[in-house]
């Protein structure tokens, strides 16, 4: 199971710039104007080893006849009914308002654990005068500063404390592989389980988004048992305005954390598009195991050499990690779709791979010895011992002398060579440089 967090308040108060700061990147539009945040963004955090999703919701506006924001009011409501943990944000320099204490009185009747977080706290007068949202009655009430990061460590640790023990083992407790199929709506996953399983299991219509649950089936053949996972297709945000739509995504987000392997499926007759590549980032952020599947292939003119270059140009827009396996289907005419099924197994295999330390360690001299790092700023790293961790997927501790100094460039080289050497093709490798 996965633990997602929702941050939800009136409109303008800092919840895309909270957001940002969450998730370590700018993937929210922040400005002055009320209610900018008119679709949902979603991405994951880390913070002390325990990782979560996160929802940046738009502006709650109770009552509004405004029709964006009684869909985003209705779809905050959705946010708290499945988030694990609400954060309330709001705005010191406005004081408690009644949209806030609207609000507040709707997240008191919820079971869920909610966090104040009061905003733009960022000199001692806004401390003295933040003191008033005690008022609002939440235990759990944090002063921070969105904008300079004052106060956001506090109230990342309690989030991380509300993150149950199992949340992060959960799927070093799976008995049996757990494959999910994901992709945009209409590119044939549906299609795709029904002629696994040789049944119609799944609605299949020409209509986009008929799956808006997620669906678990046991598969069992050709001495393959595995489950998999059938999703709702996530749309691009811009037309996320009905509220199935929206509790589809977030049950897309639970199936992706409960999968061992991840099957992308794209619509041969589109290519990959920009929210193709949205969900695989996600995926390698999740370290999840990787195989991307081109349906409708048999819709495609093609000769000898069109799935190269279709599979290329692919591989190009993946960069940096492009060791991905592809292959190339049709759900309709059931083309390589039980291949599909054989590479998902091989990925799930690569992923609980563990090479022995001493064996780490002589390869890591061999590609020191053929490209040792470049000194940086006067500071020449060397790297001294290395050693696979302890977790469900491909960690890599390196012991250095000078981590701060290691080039990114040279991350992506042992990276490479690695995958080279002990084939973790499909599958994302988290490298962590630690000083010695």
């Amino acid at each position: 199971m996965s633990f997602t967090v929702a941050i939800i308040g009136r409109p303008n108060v800092g919840k895309s710039t909270f957001y940002n700061r969450l998730v370590g990147k700018r993937d929210s539009i922040v400005d002055d104007i009320s209610g900018v945040t008119r679709d949902r963004q979603y991405g994951v955090s880390d913070w002390n080893g325990k990782v979560f999703n996160v929802i940046d919701t738009g502006g709650f506006v109770p009552r509004s006849e405004d029709i964006f924001e009684a869909a985003i009011r209705e779809q905050a409501q959705i946010a708290i009914e499945e988030a694990s943990l609400i954060v309330l944000m709001t705005d010191v320099t406005c004081g408690i308002t009644d949209l806030d204490a609207e609000v507040a009185n709707l997240l008191r009747r919820t079971k869920k654990p909610v966090l104040l977080g009061v905003n733009k706290v960022d000199n001692s007068a806004r401390l003295y005068e933040a003191n008033e949202f005690y008022g609002l009655g939440f235990a759990e009430t944090f002063f921070i500063s969105s904008i300079t990061g004052s106060g956001t460590g506090e109230i990342l640790d309690a989030i991380a404390a509300h993150i149950p023990k199992q949340e992060e083992e959960g799927e070093a407790a799976n008995t049996i592989p757990r494959i999910a199929i994901l992709g945009r709506p209409n590119v044939g996953k549906s299609s795709l389980l029904n002629a696994l399983l040789g049944e119609n299991r799944n609605v299949v219509t020409d209509i986009a988004g008929t799956t808006r649950d997620s669906i678990h089936t046991l598969y069992n053949q050709f001495n393959m048992q595995t489950l998999l996972i059938d999703t709702a297709g996530i749309r691009k945000k811009a037309r996320m305005m009905e509220n199935l739509e929206f509790y589809s995504v977030i049950r897309v987000f639970d199936a992706m954390d409960e999968a061992d392997v991840c099957m992308l499926i794209l619509d041969a007759t589109q290519g990959l598009e920009a929210q193709d590549l949205a969900i695989f980032r996600l995926m390698v952020q999740k370290k999840k195991g990787i195989v991307i599947l081109v349906n409708k292939w048999d819709l495609v003119e093609k000769d000898h050499k069109t799935a190269k270059q279709y599979e290329d140009a692919i591989k190009a827009k993946l960069a940096p990690f492009n060791d991905i396996p592809i292959l190339f289907i049709s759900a309709l005419e059931k083309t390589r779709i039980f291949k599909a099924m054989e590479t998902a197994m091989q990925v799930f295999e690569r992923r609980k791979k563990r090479v022995a330390t001493h064996e780490l360690n002589e390869w890591l001299q061999e590609m020191q010895d053929a490209y040792p790092h470049p000194s940086n700023k006067g500071k020449h790293v060397k790297i001294k011992y290395v050693t696979q961790l302890p977790l469900h997927y491909p960690a890599l501790a390196f012991f250095c002398n000078l981590p701060q100094y290691v080039k990114d460039s040279y991350r992506q080289y042992l990276e490479n060579r690695f995958r080279e050497r002990y084939e973790f093709s499909g599958v994302p490798i988290a490298m962590y440089f630690r000083q010695k």
